[in-house]
């Protein structure tokens, strides 16, 4: 999952205790006369390549501002006990993206889909659709920026032709915070949908996010569902020191067409940081006959190999064999994978097991990246406004509202505000519902069962991309 260890922080249950520090943010950020209305040369309209395929843009309009004055501590300590869905925190603590534009990020690795979509194999379809589920939380990897919490009946699309696919999200509720998201490949073969829930908790020197909320892929050529949940983030040194980010736990794909069953499990970071960022796993039939192993990390790449190979690796290790660190040459990388030419120059510090497939490897960042609250190329582009979206875009997509377009500007003081604003006029709305006892009803998404879990599930309604956007509410 995108970040989630922040979202439902903002809320508009606050009391406002905390706009203070956002008045004190904006008054600090104001004596640096070089950071607010910087413009960038990519704030325009969108370049169009030779052939004729759009080109996104490839940098925010401003840089990121530095975040070494601040504390989160000083905002946190007032919070011991307080259940974290109730804190406003200052705009300092974010990246310009709202968490429904943080989920699009799944989408970054769609090649996954469209390999596990080709292939004859199941095996080699799990083996995709575990990739892809790996490279969903890859994103998140040294972005410690609290995406900006969505209001309620907020909605993002996306549409790709490019990479095959369109997207569509919408916050469905917002005490607790879940967001609902569904996308479909444009060639007509695969569905992808879920929500999520993240449960928060603060223990003192880290946040803790674990994410519930059922994930599901639909390959449609091969009639098969695919179900997994996210697994825990954790946002460490929030008192003191450089802030870190794990994820941990285990994450079960269930191929529910033929009982196939993917076991990842996210190694927490241990000790002496030996297991930070691993992950470690196989794949097991419907008889429980482990079918191959898994290894990697999820901020590198993932490899596969057949699990006698494996374990007489470990063996070797264990007794202390000459295991020289050997990493696969070019070749071996260009002949497992259709995306050698993409692949950036990573020093791997995975140790290869001679004879093993890669399965994924991570996209390079832009070389600004740190000054662009360290987004990858795919997150840049989300939230651009391109000529003539404003005209068919839901007055509700999340490139109009006003506090994130304000930020990715530079104008630190003017968002602040408006986000205080949105809050504020959220608050009044609720109240407004309570007072003539009106329900609230979601636009695009209807709660009702995973067919594949059996569990509660938000569901997509159909119908956003006829563009009758006549009854959206008015949440800007």
């Amino acid at each position: 999952s995108p970040c989630v260890f922040y979202t439902g922080f903002d809320s508009d249950n606050s009391s406002g205790d905390f706009s203070e520090a956002n008045h004190k943010v904006a008054e600090m950020l104001d004596l640096d006369p070089h950071q607010s209305n910087r413009s960038g040369k990519h704030n325009g309209e969108t370049e169009i390549q030779e052939n004729g395929i759009k080109r996104h843009r490839t940098s925010l309009p401003a840089p990121m501002f530095s975040r070494s004055d601040f504390s989160v501590w000083s905002i946190l300590k007032k919070c011991i006990g307080l259940e974290l869905s109730k804190i406003t925190m200052p705009i300092v603590f974010n990246e310009p993206l709202s968490f429904l534009q943080r989920i699009t990020e799944y989408m970054e690795h769609i090649y996954l889909i469209n390999k596990a979509c080709s292939h004859a194999d199941p095996l080699e379809r799990m083996q995709a659709v575990a990739a892809f589920a790996v490279s969903a939380v890859a994103s998140q990897w040294e972005r410690t920026g609290k995406p900006f919490n969505p209001l309620l009946g907020e909605t993002y699309e996306l549409t790709r032709e490019d990479l095959g696919f369109r997207f569509i999200s919408e916050q469905v509720s917002h005490h607790p915070p879940i967001s609902a998201f569904y996308s479909e490949g444009l060639n007509k073969d695969f569905v992808f949908h879920g929500s999520i829930y993240p449960k928060l908790k603060f223990w003192g020197k880290s946040i803790e996010a674990e994410p519930r909320g059922t994930i599901t892929l639909e390959l449609l050529k091969h009639n098969e569902a695919y179900t997994w949940t996210n697994p825990t983030c954790c946002v460490h040194n929030v008192i003191i020191g450089k802030l870190w980010l794990e994820q941990y736990g285990t994450v079960e794909i269930v191929n529910h067409s033929t009982g196939d069953k993917c076991v990842l499990n996210f190694k927490p970071c241990g000790l002496f940081g030996k297991e930070l960022h691993r992950v470690e796993g196989y794949i097991q039939d419907k008889n429980r006959k482990k079918l191959c192993v898994i290894y990697g990390k999820w901020t590198e790449c993932l490899w596969c190999t057949d699990p006698t190979t494996y374990e007489t690796y470990k063996k070797n290790e264990r007794r202390g064999g000459e295991q020289k660190k050997s990493k696969p040459s070019e070749d071996v990388i260009k002949s497992e994978n259709d995306e050698a030419d993409d692949m950036p120059e990573v020093q791997d510090t995975v140790q290869f097991i001679p004879g093993s497939k890669l399965l994924w490897r991570i996209n390079c960042r832009p070389p600004n990246s740190s000054q662009m609250y360290n987004f990858t190329s795919f997150a840049v582009s989300l939230n651009e406004l391109e000529k003539g979206m404003e005209a068919i875009l839901a007055p509700t997509d999340c490139r109009l509202r006003p506090d994130i377009r304000n930020m990715e500007n530079g104008n630190m003081d003017v968002a602040s505000k408006e986000k205080e604003r949105l809050e504020e006029k959220q608050r009044a709305a609720r109240k407004e519902r309570a007072r003539d006892e009106v329900e609230w009803h979601t636009r695009w998404f209807h709660q009702g069962t995973n067919p594949y879990t059996g569990t509660s599930d938000w569901l997509y309604s159909g119908g956003y991309f006829d563009r009758d956007f006549s009854d959206c509410p008015d949440i800007y």
